[in-house]
C-alpha cells in the first residue's frame, strides 16, 4: 500500500505527484534526495528501500527520472517495486520515450493514469492495452471514453472481450542470454543463463492456453521420467495472467492471455557453461613503434549451428593510429571512440575457426604506466538453438468455439550484457602460433 507517487528530476524536484492517503505529506518528498547524497557521502549502500523518521522511501530510477513511492504503513515493499516499474512500463509505451519533457508534456495523460493504475494506494489495472482502450493520448479532448472496458471489471483484466481474426496464431519465442566471464587461463569464472518466453498471439474469444517445458521439478513430482534432457529453473517470474497456483501443483503453465505481444516468464540458470564463442589474441609490441594483433575466433558448439551477426571487440591502446587488417573472414574496422577494432562475421558455423591480423602504429612519446588490459567482448545471436537444453513440449489451446489454431515457436540464444574473455596475452604467451 503507497500513500503517495512521485515522479522527480535528478534534482530531486517533483515533476508529478499523486496522493492517495493523507498519512504521508508532500513535503516528505523534498527529503529524497539529500538523503540519497547523505548515504553516498557515506559509502552506504542506496537500497531501492529505505526508512526514515518513520517514512518508508521505495524507488527505482529510469534515465534521468525517479519514481518514488512513500508509505508510513508496513507496506509490500516487493510489490511497490514492481508496481514502479510497471507505472514506467505504460509510460514508456505512451509517450515511447520517460523523459522529463514526455512527462512536463503530458502531464493530464499521466495523472489519468495514476488514477486509474491505482486506487486508495492499492494497484488496479496495470497493462498497457487494457488502459490505451479509455485513455488515449488525446484525452484532455472531449473524445475520452466515459465508460471504462469491460476487462477492468472482469476477472481478467488484462484482455478485452470480443477479440476476433481471421487467422487464429501463436508465435512463441524461448530466447536465452549467456552472460560470461573467462580469466587470462582461459578458465571459466562466472557463467550465468537469463532467459524469456515471449508470446504473441493473435487468437479470437476468451482461449485457454496451456504449456508444457521440460521441467525437471514436474518430472520429478509426477513421477515422470524425461525422454532428453530436463533442465531446473531458477527465479522464475510470470506475467499475471498465469495461474500461479496451479503452477505451484502440478507445474502446469495455464493461462488466459493478453491480445498481441507480451512476455509470459523469465528464468535464470546458474550452471557452468562453456564459450559458445571463443576468441583470443596474441599481442606484439615492436619498440613502442607499433603494434601488431592475432585474433582466432572457434566457434564451440555443433556444426549444424550458425551463431549470426558476429561481432568481436578487441581493446587497444587509446593512442593507437594509422590501422591495418587483414581477415580471412568479415570485416574489420577501426572504433578509436571505444579505443578497439572489432570483427565482424556475418555468419560463423559450428566447428569453424578463423584468424585475423590487426597492425597499429604509436606515437613516439609513451608512458612508462603498464597498459591496462581490457577484456575482449563478444556479440552474437543463435537461432534455432538453446544453450540450457530447455525444450517447449507442447503449446495447447482451447477455446469455447473449437477453432483449430497454429502455434509456431522459435528458439534464440544470445549474447547477454556481459560476455567477456580476458584472453588478451604477450605473443609469447599465446597459443596463437599460425598468422594469416
Amino acid at each position: 500500500m503507497a500513500s503517495l507517487i512521485a515522479i522527480l528530476d535528478l534534482k530531486g524536484k517533483s515533476l508529478i505527484q499523486r496522493s492517495y492517503r493523507d498519512d504521508v505529506p508532500p513535503s516528505q518528498i523534498e527529503r529524497f534526495l539529500p538523503l540519497i547524497l547523505d548515504m553516498e557521502e557515506e559509502n552506504v549502500q542506496v537500497t531501492p528501500c529505505f526508512t526514515s523518521e518513520g517514512v518508508n522511501f521505495m524507488h527505482i530510477r529510469i534515465s534521468n527520472l525517479y519514481i518514488l513511492a512513500l508509505s508510513k504503513r508496513n507496506s509490500n515493499a516487493s510489490e511497490i517495486i514492481i508496481f514502479l516499474h510497471r507505472l514506467a512500463s505504460v509510460l514508456t509505451e505512451y509517450f515511447k520515450e520517460l523523459e522529463e519533457e514526455s512527462i512536463r508534456d503530458n502531464f493530464v495523460i499521466v495523472y489519468e493514469l495514476l488514477d486509474e493504475m491505482m486506487d486508495f494506494g492499492f494497484p488496479q489495472t496495470t497493462e498497457s492495452k487494457i488502459l490505451q482502450e479509455y485513455i488515449t493520448q488525446e484525452s484532455h479532448k472531449l473524445e475520452v471514453q466515459v465508460r471504462p472496458p469491460m476487462a477492468v471489471t472482469n476477472a481478467v483484466s488484462w484482455r478485452s472481450e470480443g477479440i476476433k481474426y481471421r487467422k487464429n496464431e501463436v508465435f512463441l519465442d524461448v530466447i536465452e542470454s549467456l552472460n560470461l566471464l573467462v580469466n587470462a587461463n582461459g578458465d571459466v569464472i562466472r557463467s550465468e543463463i537469463l532467459g524469456s518466453v515471449k508470446m504473441k498471439c493473435y487468437l479470437s474469444g476468451m482461449p485457454e492456453l496451456r504449456l508444457g517445458l521440460n521441467d525437471k521439478v514436474m518430472f520429478e513430482s509426477t513421477g515422470r521420467t524425461s525422454r532428453g534432457k530436463s533442465i531446473e529453473m531458477e527465479d522464475v517470474k510470470f506475467h499475471q495472467c498465469v495461474r500461479l497456483a496451479r503452477f505451484e501443483n502440478d507445474r502446469t503453465i495455464s493461462f488466459i492471455p493478453p491480445d498481441g505481444e507480451f512476455e509470459l516468464m523469465s528464468y535464470r540458470l546458474s550452471i557452468p557453461v562453456k564459450p559458445l564463442i571463443w576468441v583470443e589474441a596474441a599481442v606484439e609490441n615492436h619498440r613502442g613503434s607499433r603494434v601488431e594483433y592475432i585474433v582466432k575466433v572457434r566457434a564451440q558448439f555443433k556444426r549444424r549451428s550458425t551463431a549470426n551477426n558476429v561481432e568481436i571487440l578487441v581493446p587497444v591502446p587509446d593512442d593507437a593510429d594509422s590501422p591495418k587488417f587483414r581477415a580471412s573472414v568479415g570485416t574489420v574496422h577501426y572504433a578509436p571512440e571505444k579505443a578497439a577494432f572489432v570483427w565482424k562475421i556475418k555468419a560463423l558455423a559450428g566447428g569453424k575457426d578463423y584468424l585475423m591480423r590487426a597492425h597499429f602504429g604509436l606515437p613516439s612519446v609513451k608512458t612508462d604506466e603498464a597498459p591496462v588490459r581490457i577484456p575482449i567482448s563478444v556479440k552474437f545471436e543463435i537461432p534455432y538453438f538453446t544453450v540450457s537444453g530447455i525444450q517447449v513440449r507442447y503449446l495447447k489451446i482451447v477455446e469455447k468455439s473449437g477453432y483449430q489454431a497454429l502455434p509456431w515457436v522459435r528458439y534464440i540464444t544470445q549474447h547477454g550484457d556481459d560476455y567477456s574473455l580476458r584472453t588478451l596475452t604477450d605473443s609469447k604467451q599465446s597459443s596463437i602460433i599460425t598468422p594469416l
